[in-house]
């Protein structure tokens, strides 16, 4: 990893639905074990250029890339590169939690055995402590073998960043993880995110400002596929440099 700190470094950075272009020359260092908000109105390409970070852009048909995205100095998209390892590196969790139907155990195994975990004793270690990492270890010790789908959807987020802790990832990538969240389980969300940070990078897309102020240690503004502006949150919500940064930030529009 580069002496500086830096865990991703994005270059140049265009993006293009077949025709239409969703992001134009995006520069940004993402600071390992930084908390990292990006932050902009609907459709100004925050989600898009998040899931630039791991390549789930690739799903999509007609996706083209130019520029780089450097994890640890290495092109993720450059030739031969091994896109499930690298999905396992850069994980991400979704808008909407999306346990899969089966029990909490098995949601939270499923990485490791896909990855050749056989060992039941060392299986039962690593969801122990993906549940505790995840703050939701004493809430679901006595279900572990129930499904999953019958958790509040504050703890089915939980039990998704859990199933991605469990198979050791480097960066967690956050689409708007609290929005379909009541305001007590966003806040145990939140508190987790201030825990994971010690152990993991982590980028968040919120829609939320106050979320970004709270959580985040820099925020990266986005406007019509575009990054206007990027710093230290406190700098960028108190004295941003970009007009449109400030415009948004007091709710001129967006």
């Amino acid at each position: 990893m580069p002496g500086n700190g830096i865990k991703i470094a994005v270059q140049e950075l265009d993006l293009y639905y077949k025709d239409l272009q969703a992001l134009y020359k995006v520069n940004l260092n993402i600071v390992v074990n930084r908390v990292t908000a990006l932050i902009g109105p609907s459709g100004c390409g925050k989600s898009t250029f998040l899931r630039a970070l791991n390549r789930m852009n690739d799903l999509i048909e007609g996706v083209r890339v130019k520029g780089k995205v450097l994890l640890d100095g290495y092109d993720i998209y450059q030739p031969g590169v091994d896109v499930v390892n690298l999905r396992k590196r850069v994980g991400m969790v979704f808008q909407r939690a999306n346990p899969f139907p089966m029990s909490v155990y098995d949601n939270v195994a499923y990485g490791p055995r896909i990855h050749g975990e056989k060992n039941k004793r060392r299986l039962d270690e690593i969801v122990e402590k993906s549940l505790c990492d995840a703050a939701l270890w004493g809430e679901v010790q006595d279900r572990l073998y129930r499904s999953a789908l019958g958790l509040s959807g504050g703890q089915q987020q939980r039990v998704c960043i859990a199933r991605l802790l469990a198979v050791k990832p480097e960066v967690l990538l956050m689409d708007e993880p609290t929005s379909a969240l009541d305001p007590l389980a966003t806040l145990k969300i939140e508190e987790l995110i201030k825990d994971l940070k010690d152990k993991y990078t982590i980028v968040i897309v919120t829609h939320n400002m106050q979320q970004a102020a709270r959580v985040s240690d820099t925020t990266a503004f986005f406007l019509n596929g575009e990054m206007v502006e990027y710093g230290e949150t406190g700098v960028i919500f108190t004295k941003p440099v970009d007009r449109r940064t400030e415009d948004y930030i007091t709710g001129r529009f967006g």
